[in-house]
């Protein structure tokens, strides 16, 4: 190194210096590093074990253990009290793994998780209500739809100018009247699904109530889905000229969704073919079909088996339990 710095003295470039001696121009201007044995500086104003200890029983005193640190700061120095900081609060707090949610809050039994399986049509339905906009900004119609979750029929679908627990108990008794009585009826927590109208409604007729948890729209997947296939669809209006128009507009909707709509979810198949019988037939025949092709073209198929996405639908279920997802896959 002192080689190095003699070449420097005698006017000798840097970067030629540090070639001739062989050492590295970084290594040269590295600050040495600190002994080992040197005592860590204490800064001047650090607060003692006793003074932390102080803070932390403040902090934990019955009096403040309920406030934020800002908050017992400011009330200590209206009592003419100085313990430290703010920052110097938080720190202690940290030291102590004591920085969360200080105030004792109350706790809320979890909800249930709606676990529901339908095996056939006519055993659960779902429904809710989706705003349409009306002619004018602020106008809406409320549209009331009822599905079956194996089928994925749409059992009613009613349009009205407001929502009403009496107008969906009116849409029930419809809907029962021609389908017949489901064992449940699962909807989510909207005023007119909790209401005492439809809730009487369906106790006199011994049908189970079912209610998504609040702020999960994933408990209630089959009307969610539908609304999405009617708003996201190619021939649904910004706005609706009239109730009358709305009225109309979803009369086809659900003539096109039931008879004509193959659906992924239920093997590509209409869910009126589901709902009233006739899938086990349309999947014959399109089985026929597939064996005639790979008899005509056996070099097309890597499988003798029909594909999967054509295959008649299970057990439609609302929140599987994780048991019954594991046999499945097994």
């Amino acid at each position: 190194m002192a080689a190095y710095r003699q070449l420097v003295g005698a006017a000798v470039p840097t970067r030629r210096a540090a070639a001739l001696v062989g050492v590295s121009r970084t290594s040269v201007y590295r600050k040495p590093a600190a002994p080992q044995d040197r005592e860590p500086v204490v800064p001047s104003n650090k607060l003692s074990h006793a003074e932390r200890a102080e803070i932390l029983a403040a902090l934990n005193s019955p009096e403040f253990v309920d406030l934020a640190p800002l908050q017992v700061y400011a009330k200590l120095l209206d009592a003419g009290i100085y313990l430290g900081s703010p920052s110097t609060f938080y720190r202690v707090l940290e030291e102590n793994k004591q920085v969360k949610e200080r105030r004792r809050l109350a706790k809320h039994p979890p909800r249930a998780i709606p676990e529901l399986v339908a095996t056939g049509p006519g055993q659960v339905y779902s429904w809710d209500i989706t705003k349409l906009a009306g002619p004018v900004k602020g106008k809406y119609y409320d549209c009331y739809l009822m599905v079956d979750i194996h089928s994925r029929f749409i059992v009613g679908a009613h349009v009205h100018g407001t929502e009403s627990a009496v107008l969906a108990a009116e849409m029930m008794r419809e809907i029962f009247g021609i389908h017949g009585i489901p064992k449940v009826v699962h909807a989510d927590r909207g005023t007119s699904m909790t209401s005492k109208t439809v809730a009487a409604l369906l106790s006199d007729l011994e049908v189970t109530r079912s209610h998504s948890r609040p702020r999960v729209s994933n408990d209630n997947p089959y009307s969610e889905s539908l609304f999405k296939t009617l708003k996201y669809g190619p021939t649904f209006p910004e706005r609706f000229a009239s109730l009358g128009d709305a009225r109309a507009f979803m009369n086809d909707f659900v003539q096109w969704y039931n008879h004509h709509h193959q659906h992924s979810g239920i093997g590509f198949h209409t869910p009126a073919n589901i709902h009233f019988g006739h899938a086990a037939a349309v999947a014959k025949e399109r089985s026929e079909t597939l064996a005639a092709a790979r008899a005509k073209h056996p070099t097309r198929f890597a499988t003798t088996n029909d594909p999967k996405i054509l295959a008649l639908p299970g057990p439609a279920w609302i929140n599987q339990p994780k048991e019954n997802t594991e046999k499945e896959a097994a």
